[in-house]
Order: structure tokens, then sequence, then C-alpha cells
């Protein structure tokens, strides 16, 4: 399979730059074949083997050059530029966290807001068509009713959400077990918070690999 020459070329930033903001329930922008369709059987076949549910940091896995093109364009500044464009943020300095899933567990989806100390996130997709009702991330309106929300995303390979952290960006999805791909990048406040991110992700990790 034929790699695409660099690392840029698998991601169509300018769709994303291009996209409105949607402000209901809070800012985000849904970017369907953000991953380019020719890269798509690359990166599938270079993506980590993860058969633990959670997160882990890249660092800690093991992949091969398409996927590894797609981190390095995700944490390059053509992205941040476009992330910039989307929600009029000024992201310079700011550093950068990216964690990866290949699993979803019963307990995954839980509404939340997502911590104080992020800034973006965004949450790139790799999963062939998605059948199942469950794992399809809702943008609510509510800590408290899954069904009420704004947006739903299907995680289709390709698909690009990010939105802007806020005390009431809450999301969630309904129970899903079994396979779910995903990356997600997040601007956050400073080094220390993405240094102890990286360090619990880390650990937590390592326990999961040893089935703990």
């Amino acid at each position: 399979m034929a790699h695409l020459d660099t690392q840029l070329d698998a991601l169509d930033f300018a769709a994303l730059a291009a996209t409105p903001c949607a402000r209901d329930p809070f800012d985000h922008v849904i970017v369907p074949g953000f991953v380019r369709s020719e890269a798509l059987p690359a990166i599938h076949d270079d993506y980590p083997a993860i058969d633990k549910p959670g997160s882990f940091p890249y660092q800690t896995l093991q992949y091969g050059p398409a996927f590894a093109a797609v981190i390095g364009a995700l944490q390059g500044p053509e992205m941040r530029r476009a992330i910039e464009t989307v929600f009029d943020l000024d992201l310079e300095g700011r550093p950068t966290t990216v964690t990866v899933r290949g699993q979803c567990q019963q307990k995954d989806g839980r509404i939340h807001p997502d911590s104080a100390e992020k800034i973006v996130t965004v949450l790139v997709y790799m999963n062939p068509a998605w059948e199942s009702g469950g794992g399809r991330l809702r943008l609510l309106r509510s800590a408290g009713d899954i069904e009420d929300y704004a947006a739903e995303v299907p995680p289709n390979e390709g698909t690009l959400l990010a939105f802007r952290r806020s005390d009431t960006s809450f999301h969630g999805h309904k129970q899903y077990v079994g396979p779910r791909r995903v990356l997600q990048l997040n601007w956050v406040t400073g080094d220390r918070y993405a240094r102890r991110e990286r360090r619990r992700h880390m650990v937590s990790s390592f326990f999961k690999r040893l089935g703990v």
C-alpha cells in the first residue's frame, strides 16, 4: 500500500477551516471526510493494535508510518491554524496531548464536559460505517439527559468533531461494547497539565496491559 507523500496530505485542513462554527449547544464543528478517503486504507493498516478499553498516549503504542504521519499532522501548525480560524482563538504556544482508543467498554460515554484545563477537544474517528445505535457521541444541552442533544456524531472513518471546552460542553453516548477507534487531540492550558496527563495515561495504560 503506497503512502501519501507528506504527513499533510491525509488531512483536509481547508475543509476544517471553512466549516462554520455551530453554537448549539456549544461551539463545535463536524467535518465528515476530514481524513481523505485515499489515505484511509494505509492509516487503517498502520493503526495500533489496541485490545483493551481506555485512552492510550500515542507514545506508548506501536504503529506504522501512515498513522505516525497523522499524529504529526494533527500536532502541526496547519491544524492549529485551522482550529484557531474556526473558534477565533489564539493557540500559539499552547501544548497539546494526543491519546488513542481502540475499544469501548460499557462504562464509556458517561456525560461530562471535559476538564477545565482543556481548551479545545478534537476527535478523529476511524471506524467503518457505524451501524450501532450506541457509541454515537451526542452534544448535549444538559448534564442529565442523553436524549436532549443538538447533534449526534456517528464515529465513521475520517469524521472530525472539534469543540471548545466550557463548563456546559456536555457530551456522551449510549452504551456500546466493542471496537471503536478514535484519536483525541487537546490543546491544554499549560505544560504542567500536559505532562501530568501524559504520566497519568501512561501509568493507566501500563496496568491495562497487565490486565489489572
